[in-house]
């Protein structure tokens, strides 16, 4: 969500806090002031806030950064919401700081995204940000991608519901909850129609600009389209390094369009047509299958989202696809998709991922390896023993912008590098098989 959205939500989240407060503790207004007050002191003074990791240890992108050769590349892909081009600015600078990174690039370039898969239609914007240390030559580019144009006009249906004409009949708290569900809600029911495809080609145009293009050779702003992966690409797929970041219904966004990604380049015949300008190399493909991607899932919703949809087109054969002994390895899209969920049991709309779900509901051709993350985002107020309490709203948006995420992001976990905020605060569980 952007940042109007995010403070829209807490306000929302805190004025149910208020409410939920003044029906349990019932009393003269002296004595609840009191207590509010002292409840919100001890919160702010005592952070208990859980950290809980699970899983193989990773690097995060400082591991990408420190590789001699190659550039270093970020894809965001936002979740819910009605979300503009800069809604990442937060997170982008407080990941440059913790990375190091003291330069960026003075302005960003903005891409019209389009396909000729689909002709006419609007894709939504590519921000794409470029960012360097002057002293070790470091270098990061982030890419945004906002798909909210897709949606727009379909939540447009909903309009008359918060208008002038209606929504004053609302009681005032009901009228906030009413445009936050109006805003949200839709977005997953219309993705499981006519603009899921529209969407994941908004995916894949955003990887194929990243995989295909430097900061310095990508258009300066403009509708464009990201032409494939083709031979003169194939050096540069083989040594960059990649991660992609995504929240909420960006990630099941994020999985589907690896997926849609995987069968398009195995069978291109099934999806371009004859007179396609898209091209797809074999080189390009092989330089594709050796790498290892990153996956960072801000409250991650795989499991939820995975209900009443059909299995993966490719499903339940992970060795045979991804054991270099297996017999459809040289069939696999990348060496290994690893990802790391992040979880508040407080989020209401977050779930970690469990045992033996990736091998069922995850395409097989993406080798994954999954690191859950069980972080309370949103702090819990204790009512001297009496209730405790955590705004489920804050618990949903403030991922990107929780020091100990971005940290992570950052620095991974398990390893020497691991930042000290990460190594005091969160505690670390290695799985092995």
């Amino acid at each position: 969500m952007n940042k109007r959205t995010n403070k829209f939500t807490k306000k929302v989240g805190w004025l149910l806090f208020s409410f939920s407060m003044a029906l349990l503790l019932p009393g003269c207004a002296g004595i609840g002031k009191g207590i509010v007050q002292a409840v919100l002191e001890k919160t702010e003074n005592k952070d208990t806030r859980q950290c809980q990791v699970w899983g193989k240890p990773f690097a995060g992108i400082a591991g990408d950064l420190a590789k001699s050769e190659g550039k270093s590349k970020v894809l965001f892909v936002h979740g819910v919401g009605d979300h503009i081009p800069g809604y990442t600015t937060q997170f982008l600078e407080k990941l440059a700081k913790e990375l190091n990174l003291n330069v960026r690039s003075e302005g960003q370039k903005n891409i019209e995204l389009t396909t000729p898969l689909l002709p006419g239609k609007d894709l939504g914007n590519l921000r794409v940000t470029h960012f360097l240390n002057e002293q070790s030559g470091k270098e990061l580019t982030f890419y945004e991608l906002t798909w909210s144009e897709i949606t727009r006009a379909e939540k447009s249906l909903l309009d008359f519901d918060t208008s002038g004409e209606y929504d004053f009949r609302r009681a005032k708290i009901n009228a906030m909850m009413k445009k936050f569900s109006n805003d949200t809600g839709p977005d997953p029911i219309i993705y499981l129609g006519q603009s899921r495809i529209p969407i994941l080609a908004a995916f894949s145009q955003s990887f194929c600009w990243m995989a295909t293009q430097d900061f310095v050779s990508l258009p300066q702003s403009g509708q464009h389209v990201c032409a494939g992966l083709n031979d003169a690409h194939a050096d540069m797929i083989a040594k960059d390094n990649y991660a992609v970041i995504s929240h909420s219904l960006g990630s099941r966004i994020v999985m589907d369009g690896m997926q849609r990604v995987a069968s398009m380049l195995g069978s291109p015949e099934k999806y371009l047509p004859a007179n396609s300008k898209i091209t797809i190399s074999t080189r390009a493909i092989e330089a594709l299958q050796n790498k290892r991607i990153p996956f960072f899932m801000l409250s991650n919703q795989l499991p939820m989202l995975q209900l009443g949809r059909e299995l993966p087109e490719v499903a339940g054969q992970k060795a045979s696809y991804c054991d270099s002994k297996g017999g459809d390895y040289k069939k696999r899209l990348l060496s290994e998709t690893e990802i790391i969920a992040f979880s508040d049991p407080n989020d209401l709309l977050s779930y970690g991922i469990p045992p033996g779900f990736s091998e069922k509901y995850i395409d097989s051709r993406l080798c994954t390896k999954i690191t859950n993350v069980n972080i309370n985002i949103a702090k819990i107020m204790d009512a001297f023993g009496l209730t405790d309490l955590a705004n489920p709203m804050e618990a949903h948006v403030g991922y990107d912008t929780d020091d100990r995420v971005v940290a992570m992001i950052a620095k991974g976990i398990g390893h020497p590098s691991t930042s000290p905020l990460i190594k005091e605060r969160c505690e670390f569980t290695k799985e092995v098989k």
